[in-house]
């Protein structure tokens, strides 16, 4: 897809980074298209070095000049951002969020105008362009938003839709998901260690069958309990490692760890 509008990113850390990244690797000529501002001086030769677009600390000046705005500043900046740039927001704007638990309502009290907003998680593989994005919007939002949205997100890996009320459990799921299976993958590393395996050997043992295991699930649409089962044979030794894990609890302790993550997500940003 050919960007032809003008995108301003407020925050390029690393989410900014990657979303640019993903962008000018999906339409090249968008670098004449594409503004950033950081919050930190020192950031600016980082950022310019990087993409070769224009950067500042002056988000003024990026409103002003956009059509689409990403923001991608953490959620406790919300409200001091949103108070800078009201000012200069029009209706033809369309805002796009990244910024974890921040609502499209507390977006919308903050700006004297109605504007598109779109409400957007993404998660960290997004800088490897393996990300996966949960989408939702506000009721003015139009085809076109939608369309522009999905297909920003879409750079950086897979998309999805959803309603508004379920984002803090997508931020639970797959945005804080990356942490668990992180740790997931450094114990399976470990067992490879304490049964005489290198580490180097091990992790990537351990993250490869992740990754692969992870693959047949998107590639086969199957129901990973069908998948398990294909790999349980009778009387083997996979059953007798999942009767551990069940011992473990390691099933409700992933799905605790979700839930409770959920719940503080809704404590970030008073709505």
């Amino acid at each position: 897809m050919k960007f032809t509008k003008k995108i301003g990113v407020i925050g390029v850390g690393k989410l900014g980074e990657a979303i640019i990244a993903g962008l000018i690797k999906t339409d090249n000529s968008i670098v004449n298209n594409i503004i950033g501002s950081v919050n930190h001086l020192e950031s600016i030769e980082r950022v310019k070095n990087k993409f070769a677009i224009p950067i500042s600390q002056n988000n003024i000046n990026l409103v002003s000049q956009c059509d689409i705005l990403i923001i991608a500043v953490k959620p406790q900046n919300m409200d001091s951002l949103l108070k800078e740039i009201n000012p200069y927001i029009t209706k033809a704007k369309l805002i796009i969020s990244v910024a974890a638990s921040v609502t499209i309502n507390y977006i919308a009290q903050r700006l004297e105008v109605p504007v598109s907003i779109i409400r957007a998680m993404p998660n960290t593989p997004c800088v490897i362009n393996q990300g996966m994005t949960a989408i939702c919007a506000s009721a003015n939002c139009n085809q076109e938003d939608l369309t522009l949205a999905n297909e920003i997100f879409k750079c950086v890996g897979e998309t999805v839709f959803v309603d508004e009320y379920l984002m803090d459990g997508v931020t639970a799921l797959s945005a804080s998901g990356p942490a668990y299976l992180y740790v997931i993958i450094e114990s399976l590393a470990e067992a490879g260690v304490k049964l005489g395996i290198s580490r180097d050997i091990s992790t990537l043992l351990a993250a490869q069958t992740m990754l692969g295991a992870a693959s047949m699930v998107l590639n086969s649409k199957s129901h990973p309990a069908l998948l398990k089962d294909m790999v349980t044979t009778p009387a083997g030794c996979t059953i007798d490692g999942l009767m551990e894990l069940e011992e473990g609890k390691l099933r409700v302790t992933l799905i605790k760890a979700v839930v409770k993550a959920a719940i503080r997500a809704k404590e970030l940003v008073n709505n």
